[in-house]
């Protein structure tokens, strides 16, 4: 596990929202898994999808749905509890002696994005994730499918292409440069970890929450 680490410094992310934290010595992945309670080929595949970009129909027909919902629930609050208020906060220090127009609209903007976020995510927890536990306990709820969800599920990142826009373009000179500097560097990172987040959820979560669907409906358990 500490080579993959090193090589692959990501995957600490990934690693903290399936609850390992470090310290784990020349342990190796599936004793670290193991160790955490994890399910091991789900780790994987996250990992390598992240990686890579890519996902075989083996990879997903292995995932633990349970395991998988886990993660994508520690990366909202990552996302709503750390990471967005902490650019919220050095873009607010930044611009705290600034009294342009462009400082407001900054962090209204800034608000109203992490507004849509919020929402964004509170509709997976509430209806996406209630549908799941429906389908790990053995129900097919008939006014709900997950291709419901994949076809209306946006791109949550996309806005933040604005927010730099308006930030590289517009910043007032009173403003701090190292903390604005410091913010858009965040921003730009959190724009990579919300796009990737998204296509986990669109190429590893769907497909396997279809399979689980099909399963339940020719009378299999869920998983």
């Amino acid at each position: 596990m500490s080579h993959l680490i090193a090589d692959h410094y990501q995957i600490i992310q990934v690693m903290s929202r399936f609850g390992i934290a470090v310290g784990f010595g020349d342990n190796s992945i599936s004793t670290v898994c193991r160790q955490n309670k994890v399910d091991c080929p789900t780790f994987l595949a996250v990992v390598n999808y992240v990686l890579s970009g890519t996902i075989s129909d083996n990879e997903i027909s292995r995932v633990s749905v349970k395991a998988l919902m886990q993660y994508l629930r520690q990366s909202h609050i990552y996302f709503l509890q750390y990471s967005l208020p902490e650019i919220r906060r050095k873009l607010l220090d930044g611009i705290e002696f600034s009294t342009s127009d462009v400082s407001f609209l900054i962090i209204k903007f800034f608000d109203e994005y992490l507004h849509e976020v919020r929402t964004h995510m509170e509709y997976e927890e509430r209806t996406v994730f209630a549908h799941i536990n429906r389908l790990l306990s053995g129900d097919a709820p008939a006014d709900y499918r997950i291709d419901i969800y994949s076809d209306h599920h946006e791109q949550v990142a996309d806005k933040l292409h604005e927010l730099k826009s308006l930030i590289i373009k517009y910043c007032p000179d009173s403003a701090s440069t190292n903390l604005l500097n410091s913010a858009l560097y965040d921003i730009y990172r959190c724009e990579e970890e919300l796009d990737s987040h998204c296509r986990v959820e669109n190429d590893i979560l769907v497909p396997a929450i279809r399979l689980l669907e099909q399963k339940i409906a020719e009378g299999g358990a869920g998983q």
